[in-house]
């Protein structure tokens, strides 16, 4: 899967990219049976890996990294790239579910809070895509799974002929664990977050016009303010400070953040 362009904000690398050839360059990747993993790149993602030099490398490694934060596409532009367009993961990832029973593609889901939630993600996408072909999902526990247990989803993921695996356990714990698994595993991995919340109904979407103008977060943020506060008030102020350095004054935090 060959980045096109990709524009560095901060310290992360972001593709410049729209949903259509988003969708065609991972439904490109999955024809060629072998382990690929996309990033789906917002403000938290931004700063995580400004703070983690092992973390940015594996992000930037990553064979497709999508602007899915409004900030990041913004930011893409004001460097230079008129075209740059915000690719929403969970648009992404219902056109893969929508054409999965077209494009045979076979569907996998890794994730969620419980398996009971991950039933509701499946009979959810199985309302809305009759065609859709799951053929794997699991929903595992929250402690660190032994090498055994790893070895046995790994087989199993692979024996399903899963094509294109969507993976739900939040960042960066699922980044670390698609880069873990791509020499494992024969499918393109896509870390999709809270997305199988939303597609069970458990957490609401932000209106359109809010994600329009990049204010989703403001939107999650007044839903889930116990989980959330925290986490925006350490990035987004980092966020526009460090990128406001880099877009006026051409600060190069890769370098920095690399010890180079």
């Amino acid at each position: 899967m060959d980045a096109v362009s990709r524009v560095t904000i901060i310290a992360m690398d972001v593709d410049v990219t729209a949903l259509a050839p988003a969708v065609d360059r991972i439904l490109q990747s999955a024809s060629a049976n072998k382990g690929a993993y996309v990033c789906v790149a917002n403000v938290h993602m931004c700063m995580e890996a400004f703070d983690s030099p092992h973390f940015c490398e594996l992000i930037n490694n990553a064979d497709l990294v999508i602007p899915d934060g409004k900030p990041i596409a913004v930011a893409q532009k004001l460097l230079g790239h008129k075209e740059a367009a915000q690719v929403r993961g969970q648009d992404i990832m219902h056109a893969l579910c929508a054409g999965s029973g077209e494009k045979l593609i076979n569907v996998g889901l890794y994730g969620g809070s419980s398996q009971a939630i991950l039933d509701l993600v499946k009979s959810n996408l199985l309302a809305q895509y009759p065609e859709i072909k799951i053929t794997y999902d699991f929903s595992p526990p929250f402690r660190a799974l032994d090498q055994a247990e790893d070895e046995i989803i790994t087989e199993r993921i692979n024996q399903a002929g899963v094509d294109v695996l969507f993976v739900g356990v939040g960042c960066p714990k699922q980044e670390i664990w698609m880069a873990a698994h791509k020499a494992q595993l024969n499918c393109v991995m896509i870390g999709v977050g809270a997305a199988f919340d939303f597609v069970a109904g458990t957490k609401k979407h932000a209106p359109r016009w809010m994600q329009s103008i990049g204010m989703e977060w403001l939107f999650r943020l007044c839903c889930e303010p116990g989980r959330l506060w925290r986490r925006y008030l350490k990035h987004n102020p980092r966020f526009v400070w460090y990128f406001l350095q880099q877009w006026l004054f051409k600060k190069n935090f890769s370098r920095d953040i690399n010890g180079q």
